[in-house]
């Protein structure tokens, strides 16, 4: 999109993010922990949409809205923020929101809108920013950002901001658990650190099993190779997703994971009348909020 059309408003679509692997190494001088950690984009989407305005401003409706920050620590603002400095220009732009993942779910909801702002804003200004500009900004932004940006599947590695794109060889089914309270991704890592305290934590590595079993496209075979480092972490601050994760597995999902740092919890299904059943269970179960279906691969941040 060009200057000339600057009048024009741009939305963007962005999915979540599941931790198919999240495999956590120890403590690094900086506090981050490098990971080993393979993300699968699933269709649950928010949309961001950047309009003219004499002003940076950030507005929010959708599940969770109250919980979005409207100020500059938003990560779409940041995102707005950091692609006009770097292009010489005011950062002049309204930015709404319009929430779908679960906030403070562990489905990189504040990350995918930072990627969604970005492409929205660099469309909207005309820009140009190359692929490779608009993945060192999101870089910047967060961990989860560039995932965000590229959607599909990807290990990624560092902090979890350098990818290597995947090949996934076809869908898979998950079901995913709101939680009735969030968890802060930091306390997550900091009990992770309490809890290893003293122990040899090895350096993180892409699990070869979850890798084949994306390329082959097989559910019974991921379900067997998924883990998640952060996962007793989580339940150690969070007790009762225990509760979640052994409803899910009695409805037959093939796997039960907590998601990212959570405290979504995770249920690989079958195929989809399994991940339907698995819902309506989980839904009847008492023990977790809104219950949602999603399939996976989904694209990565797009105009629409």
């Amino acid at each position: 999109m060009t200057e000339g059309s600057e009048h024009v408003s741009v939305t963007v679509r962005v999915p979540a993010k599941v931790n198919v692997q999240l495999a956590v190494g120890p403590v690094r001088p900086d506090g981050f922990h490098d990971l080993a950690n393979v993300f699968l984009a699933v269709g649950l989407y928010d949309e961001v949409t950047a309009a003219p305005a004499d002003t940076l401003r950030v507005t929010c409706e959708g599940p969770g809205a109250d919980q979005v920050p409207l100020d500059r620590t938003n990560l779409a603002a940041r995102a707005a923020l950091a692609l006009a400095e770097r292009y010489g220009r005011a950062p002049d732009v309204h930015l709404h929101i319009d929430k779908d993942i679960p906030v403070a779910g562990g489905m990189a909801g504040g990350s995918a809108d930072g990627a969604a702002a970005l492409v929205a804003c660099d469309a909207l200004w005309g820009t140009g920013a190359s692929r490779d500009e608009l993945l060192d900004i999101c870089a910047e932004l967060g961990s989860d950002v560039p995932f965000s940006l590229v959607g599909g599947a990807a290990l990624g590695t560092g902090r979890g901001e350098k990818l290597t794109e995947l090949k996934v060889g076809g869908t898979f089914h998950w079901v995913f658990a709101m939680a009735e309270r969030g968890l802060s991704t930091p306390a997550v890592f900091r009990e992770f650190d309490r809890l290893g305290e003293g122990a040899d934590v090895p350096d993180p590595v892409a699990s070869q099993a979850v890798l084949d079993a994306l390329a082959g496209g097989d559910p019974g075979a991921l379900a067997v190779a998924v883990s998640n480092d952060l996962q007793p972490a989580a339940l150690s601050l969070f007790p009762e997703l225990a509760d979640t994760l052994a409803a899910g597995r009695a409805a037959g999902a093939l796997a039960a994971i907590v998601s990212g740092s959570g405290p979504t919890t995770a249920f690989l299904a079958g195929d989809a009348d399994a991940a339907t059943v698995i819902a309506g269970v989980l839904r009847a179960s008492g023990t977790c909020g809104a219950v949602r279906v999603a399939e996976a691969p989904a694209v990565g941040a797009v105009v629409v």
